[in-house]
């Protein structure tokens, strides 16, 4: 016997509400090696040079923020993110040279990918309220 589901009318939503936001996810085997959370860790550490302070302003754990770096800078040939012990200089982080250029990239292709989906992206709004 099929279950009937309960649909609960949308108030409020048009077609001006509709949004597309690609998501991509680059695999290094199992290993989700750079994707949409991993980016935004990226683009805190860039803007404020520490891993605490991103993980701080991106609402995680410092021991989850220092996973997923660990994570990133195994799945590539060189590290992403450089990290300087704390003491009496503080530490701190950055993006190597590596790190800044395949940020670039995947915002490039996140880019690419929303010019390329445009012409069924205009066509499926047609299908909107």
């Amino acid at each position: 016997m099929a279950r009937k589901t309960k649909t609960t009318p949308v108030r409020g939503k048009s077609k001006a509400d509709a949004r597309l936001s690609p998501r991509l996810r680059v695999y290094v085997g199992d290993e989700i090696a750079l994707g949409p959370g991993k980016v935004e860790l990226l683009e805190a550490i860039l803007a404020t040079g520490s891993i605490s302070e991103a993980a701080k302003q991106l609402g995680m754990s410092y021991n989850r923020a220092w996973l997923l770096v660990r994570t990133m800078n195994s799945c590539f040939k060189e590290p992403l993110v450089q990290a300087e012990r704390g003491g009496g200089t503080g530490g701190g982080a950055t993006l190597t040279q590596s790190g800044r250029r395949v940020l670039a990239l995947y915002q490039l292709m996140t880019l690419d990918t929303l010019a390329a989906t445009k012409p069924a992206w205009s066509e499926l709004l047609a299908y909107f309220k």
